[in-house]
């Protein structure tokens, strides 16, 4: 398979390349037209992804269809600690077999984004593997005696338990173990090159760090490098991913298509060229302009473009085609909320409906939007939010409810 030696180019052009322990050797590798070995390091806490997660997979799959060799670490040791990155508190400890029935379920959801099959497929790999056999004793005296505990306190990782005071000697464990990783993985597989989000920039950087001093020792030549992506964040600083509704799975039996497709077009203006980078192979100058001249159709594009992407053509024109009928048509596609005929025989009120139906995460919530227009019965705006719904407001027994231009129900009585 040829390499395509113009890889890292299109990954500065895009600005998925943010941080990396050694840029120009970086680019002096991927132009070199030889096949590197690179891995990508995932702790099975769940049992699936939404699209906040399957940023660092994306980015891996234009390595593989660069003709590079492309593996996934799958933290089966890891994951009984928990990463401590961002956390306020210890992660819940999970049993060994939890964790395999996790990995078990995202083997499927990465298959979206990688190929598992042919020539140059995927692989995946479990650290637990390695590290079932490597005793306590052995594995301080040979890695611990590597890691400054200042250094490790200073790196972000450990930031927020830090401040709440919490911070345990089982989670210091977090960042050697990872370390290891990327030193084991570069002695078995050859990976010279770890990959992730910028909030493992830490635990990547002490990989490098670690295969240096054991180079040292053991005069033991070691070319590893490690590079994050930025991280895909809302104007508020939050994490993709997620929506007033809930997360945007991968996962066709977790989500609808057209739930997938219109939490797509939830995505902040902000993010959109990201987004287009990250999931799109559209030229990043074509994807500025239409951005600036008329963001709702690029939102309309990256939604049919994604939702494409991850389900297929298929569900991407009906999504689509359901979304353009419910403001053109009435609605008669919308997502819909069975509502049983005796809940009704005194009345709902609104704001129960709208906590009900999960367009409003909460009651209070859902008095302020009303207050602030942002829903429509039947068409209408309401102010009133101690509005009693009847069974006379339905019509054919449904009916539909909207907040804001983006979001809608349809509620059907049963």
């Amino acid at each position: 398979m040829e390499i395509n030696t113009n890889l890292f180019n299109e990954l500065k052009e895009r600005g998925l390349l943010y941080q990396c322990t050694d840029e120009e050797a970086l680019k002096k590798m991927l132009e070199s037209g030889e096949k590197i070995a690179l891995y990508e390091g995932t702790d099975p806490t769940a049992d699936s992804l939404h699209i906040g997660h399957c940023v660092p997979y994306v980015i891996l799959r234009r390595f593989q269809k660069a003709g590079h060799k492309v593996y996934l670490l799958m933290g089966g040791a890891t994951a009984c600690i928990g990463d401590p990155s961002g956390r306020s508190e210890i992660r819940k400890i999970m049993t060994k077999e939890n964790i395999q029935e996790n990995i078990d379920k995202i083997k499927e959801t990465l298959k979206v984004f990688l190929d598992f099959e042919g020539e140059n497929k995927a692989e995946i790999v479990n650290n637990y593997d390695w590290f079932k056999d490597f005793s306590y004793i052995d594995f301080m005296r040979d890695i611990g005696q590597h890691f400054n505990v200042n250094e490790m306190l200073s790196s972000e990782i450990y930031d927020n338990r830090l401040k709440e005071g919490g911070l345990t000697f089982f989670e210091m464990g977090y960042m050697p173990m990872q370390a290891y990783d990327f030193v084991h993985l570069n002695e078995k597989y050859g990976c010279s090159l770890e990959w992730g989000g910028a909030d493992q920039w830490g635990n990547i950087a002490a990989g490098v760090k670690l295969a240096r001093k054991l180079s040292f020792a053991d005069n033991k030549k070691r070319t590893m490098i490690g590079a994050t992506n930025p991280l895909l964040l809302t104007p508020e600083g939050k994490k993709m991913g997620k929506t007033e509704k809930g997360a945007i799975w991968i996962d066709k039996d977790k989500i609808s298509a057209f739930d997938f497709y219109q939490g797509i077009y939830q995505t902040p203006d902000a993010c959109v060229e990201m987004m287009f980078a990250l999931f799109t192979d559209e030229p990043m100058e074509k994807v500025r302009t239409l951005i600036k001249e008329d963001i709702v159709q690029a939102k309309k594009m990256l939604c049919f473009e994604i939702t494409k992407f991850v389900r297929g053509e298929e569900d991407a024109v009906k999504a689509r085609e359901m979304s353009e009928n419910l403001f053109t048509q009435g609605g008669d596609d919308a997502p819909t909320f069975e509502l049983a005929h005796d809940e009704l025989e005194n009345g709902i009120n609104i704001c129960d409906l709208l906590f009900m139906t999960k367009l409003a995460p909460s009651k209070s919530e859902a008095r302020r939007l009303i207050q602030g227009g942002a829903i429509t019965l039947k068409g209408e705006k309401i102010s009133d939010f101690s509005l009693i719904i009847s069974k006379n407001d339905f019509e054919n027994s449904s009916l539909l409810i909207k907040k804001g231009k983006k979001n809608f129900i349809k509620v059907i009585l049963v």
